[in-house]
């Protein structure tokens, strides 16, 4: 194919170099990327210069980076979210914008399932208790029975729900457009926005963000929620207010929080000072099986979009 390729993800094929076999067998020349970390817009330029195609993470793919590609002809995203790029100019570029939704499904649900199980019974709160030599039990509560509100029913909070119906919970679920068969089918309750705040013991928001929105959980939001409740954020920084976070943790209006995305990464702010949230460094995909898995395709996605056939894999 005669492509050059740069690979910006700070880990690529770490859990297995079949997805870079791909680009060897159709001699497609890649670069990894040196400094392990995410790339700043300028290094983004300098190390893409003269590349065909880029395997996308979180790095800064905006106007004044796309400008400086001129040969660039397809951005392949190593995972769901594509807010770092801008596609209307890509668009206007005629780059392909391709992404892997499928993958990294299981490993955000069974993620946000273990940090309700944590937030529920206090585990890291706990342990981190025993560390200052505290031995201290505080009363926690079971799933089954509770009222779980699943903000978003695309394929990670069905994914979720699935799983929570089956530990027992009520799980109800908002979405735009809902599939009410599928609703039936795993006894989720559809129901408006406002409703899911109001009657949710535990609510978890799995919805697309762009940058520059307003954030869909601010202070008014908050103040419907149940006194409390525990709010859960593995979508995207931004979507949740995380000033307005903080002081409902601090005045004790929410029991409990967990945020694996943050408005800035990596997140250095006031709420690593409470010990009723947990925080991530938005890990929700990272297991061997979903970066594999998410990798394999984002390459797959960019052979076959440089190489103009949907048969070429």
């Amino acid at each position: 194919m005669n492509e050059k390729v740069l690979i910006c993800t700070s880990k690529f094929a770490e859990s297995g170099s079949e997805s870079l076999k791909i680009f060897e067998e159709h001699k497609v020349t890649f670069l990894l990327n040196p400094y392990k970390r995410t790339l700043t817009e300028d290094e983004v330029i300098a190390l893409g210069k003269g590349c065909t195609g880029i395997i996308s993470g979180s790095e800064p793919l905006n106007r004044r980076v796309l400008e400086a590609l001129p040969e660039l002809r397809c951005i392949s995203r190593v995972g769901v979210g594509v807010d770092n790029i801008d596609l209307a100019f890509a668009e206007k570029r005629g780059i392909c914008v391709k992404n892997t939704p499928d993958a990294p499904t299981r490993a955000v649900a069974e993620l946000t399932v273990g940090l309700i199980l944590d937030l529920v019974r206090g585990i890291s709160m706990h342990d981190r208790e025993i560390r200052k030599g505290n031995w201290n039990k505080r009363l926690g509560c079971q799933i089954k029975d509770k009222n779980v509100g699943v903000i978003g029913l695309g394929r990670i909070g069905r994914t979720v729900a699935e799983l929570l119906t089956g530990l027992g919970a009520r799980v109800s679920g908002y979405d735009l457009y809902p599939d009410r068969a599928w609703a039936r089918q795993y006894s989720v309750e559809i129901k408006d926005f406002s409703a899911i705040l109001a009657e949710s013991d535990i609510v978890t928001i799995h919805i697309p963000f762009s940058k520059g929105n307003a954030p869909l959980i601010g202070e008014a939001e908050i103040g419907k929620m149940r006194p409390g409740a525990f709010l859960l954020n593995l979508s995207r920084g931004g979507i949740v207010d995380e000033t307005a976070l903080y002081h409902a943790l601090k005045e004790h209006r929410l029991a409990g929080a967990a945020v694996d995305t943050f408005e800035k990464e990596p997140y250095h702010g006031p709420l690593t000072g409470l010990g009723t949230i947990i925080l991530t460094p938005h890990m929700g995909s990272y297991t061997a099986e979903s970066r594999s898995a998410m990798e394999l395709e984002a390459v797959k996605n960019l052979v076959e979009a440089l190489d103009g056939s949907k048969d070429t894999l």
